[in-house]
């Protein structure tokens, strides 16, 4: 379709009012909506203005199809396109051709226009209401949101403060009862008072204590006098005291005044014991003051150090009372012409120290002499006790004039009755000077050594019988074995033979070898020669049972 143009003068106010009502009608024919309409002759309207004014312009409209070109030239000149839902007519018409009738019908048209575009603005007005009452709903929710999510994030640190505050007292306390456990277990390890007593300090300086004192209220060389009263009161009533310049406020301790001997310091002075107080430990605080976790930690350790220092001290006593008992079992040997003695006893380097070990040697009424040499089960005081029984019994049948055998066999029997479930082992040996042989008897013991003259090293090795006390009856029999002059017998406990490390057989071999590199200077002087044969036994490790050693050498009369 050919585009068609016409151009419109405008000389005045007339021809302007023209112009656009043509406008309007052919805006009207094509289709164009009222809005479109309304937009364009405002627009329109304001670009002819200075026509009011006696400024002269010219339009020029060209309908191309259905699209409307509009070029208006004047002091501002303007041009616009306007597509058409329509087709224009053809030929345009002009704005001289309108007569008054065509201007009445468009100025009453405008008023379409004018209605199309203020119920355009009622609907955008009541559209503009509803989002805005939307938005404001929006609004509020997003406000409450904002709440509720300000709300959460403050309850999500409130836990996080107390997940990491619950975290540090969690840790605090794996701490302190780690510390616990570990300073009583030093504490409980040992059973000397001293070593306990110089542990302490070494545990709590400095983290919980910046100086440590430990008064033993029944300790003769430690006197109450300079001590702080704070220290006195718990030894006396048995309570945590703190004494310091400000209230400690500590669990299950008391409060006193700070100390006439330490005002700037704040005390702890915890009662060493459980049932008994066995002193007073005062500790001075580490900083400025004691933390109450800590505290109730110190409160208990104070408790289990006392009764460490308990256990120490009844071991000690057990002991001491053992070693008393066991010494006085260990008499002299008897000086005998033809037949030298030696013997060695030695605890075991651990525990009690007090075994049921023991050696005896004693003349007979026909010139003879018993060697004797026993082990009792076990360790202690009850060791002690059944060893010195049998020692005593063993003397009361020899005076009988009973052999090895009989003897043993006689033991054997009050054990059983007397002492159940307890055991013991035992060797005899009976020697008569200026003859060349031994008679013995074992019951369950280790095998005696004989060192002949020559250095040749032999093994008693003929089947002891049983254990004395295992509950079966049992008659021991009695073995002869060469001992020529300057032969030397070696009776012996387990102690000196039996290792974890080894089986009891290599220490009988270790045993015979020393004993067969002993050399003629030592077997002269038989104490030389225990000493002697115990250094290549005991140089390679600590025993853990008690040692017994009876060397008896014959001798030409």
């Amino acid at each position: 379709m050919t585009a068609i143009s016409d151009t419109w003068p405008l000389t005045g106010t007339a021809d302007a009012a023209r112009t656009r009502a043509l406008l309007a009608r052919l805006m009207t024919d094509a289709g164009v909506p009222a809005t479109a309409r309304a937009r364009l002759l405002a627009e329109v309207t304001a670009r002819l203005r200075p026509c009011l004014d006696g400024q002269r312009q010219r339009l020029e409209v060209t309908a191309d199809g259905s699209e409307l070109h509009i070029d208006l030239s004047g002091p501002e000149p303007w041009r616009h396109t306007l597509a058409c839902p329509s087709p224009l007519p053809q030929p345009l018409p002009r704005p001289d051709e309108m007569d008054e009738a065509a201007l009445a019908e468009a100025l009453l048209g405008a008023g379409e226009e004018t209605a199309a575009v203020l119920a355009g603005l009622d609907e955008a007005e009541e559209l503009v209401r509803f989002h805005r009452e939307e938005l404001h709903q929006t609004n509020q929710g997003v406000l409450a949101l904002h709440g509720e999510l300000e709300a959460a994030a403050l309850a999500q640190r409130d836990l996080l403060d107390a997940e990491r505050t619950a975290r540090a007292e969690a840790e605090k306390a794996r701490r302190l009862l780690t510390f616990l456990a570990d300073a009583s277990a030093a504490l409980n390890a040992s059973l000397e008072h001293e070593d306990i007593l110089r542990r302490l300090p070494k545990l709590l300086v400095p983290e919980y204590a910046r100086h440590v004192d430990v008064w033993l209220v029944d300790d003769e060389r430690t006197q109450s006098a300079g001590r702080a009263a704070a220290a006195v009161l718990a030894a006396r009533t048995g309570r945590p005291q703190h004494a310091g310049p400000n209230p400690g406020g500590l669990p299950g301790v008391d409060d006193l005044p700070a100390s006439a001997l330490y005002p700037d310091r704040p005390l702890l002075c915890l009662p060493l014991g459980a049932r008994t107080v066995q002193g007073v430990l005062t500790l001075s605080a580490p900083g400025e003051r004691f933390d109450p976790d800590t505290t109730v930690m110190l409160v208990e350790l104070a408790r289990r150090a006392g009764i460490a220092l308990d256990n120490a001290r009844q071991y000690e006593q057990h002991r001491d009372v053992a070693e008393a008992l066991q010494r006085a079992q260990l008499t002299d040997l008897p000086a005998t012409r033809g037949l030298d003695l030696a013997a060695r006893y030695l605890p075991a380097t651990h525990g009690l120290n007090i075994g049921g070990d023991w050696y005896d040697a004693f003349p007979q009424p026909d010139g003879s002499v018993l060697a004797v040499i026993g082990d009792v089960t076990g360790h202690g005081l009850r060791a002690a006790v059944i060893m010195g029984q049998l020692r005593t019994a063993l003397r009361a049948y020899a005076v009988e004039g009973n052999g090895p055998a009989r003897i043993l066999t006689l033991l054997h029997r009050m054990l059983c009755h007397q002492q159940p479930e307890l055991y013991a082992t035992c060797a005899i040996a009976r020697i008569t000077p200026g003859e060349p042989g031994v008679v013995w008897a074992a019951a369950g013991h280790p095998p005696a050594l004989v060192r002949d003259p020559g250095g040749e090293v032999r093994v008693l090795d003929a089947k002891p019988g049983v254990m004395l006390g295992v509950p079966v009856p049992h008659e021991y029999r009695e073995y002869y074995e060469e001992l020529p002059a300057g032969a030397t017998l070696a009776l012996y406990t387990d102690g000196l033979v039996e290792r974890r490390s080894a089986g009891i057989d290599a220490g009988i071999e270790r045993l015979a070898r020393a004993l067969a590199g002993l050399g003629a200077a030592e077997l002269e002087e038989l104490d030389s020669a225990a000493d002697a044969l115990l250094r290549p036994m005991l140089c390679d490790s600590e025993h853990d049972d008690d040692i017994c050693l009876l060397l008896c050498r014959t001798t030409v009369s």
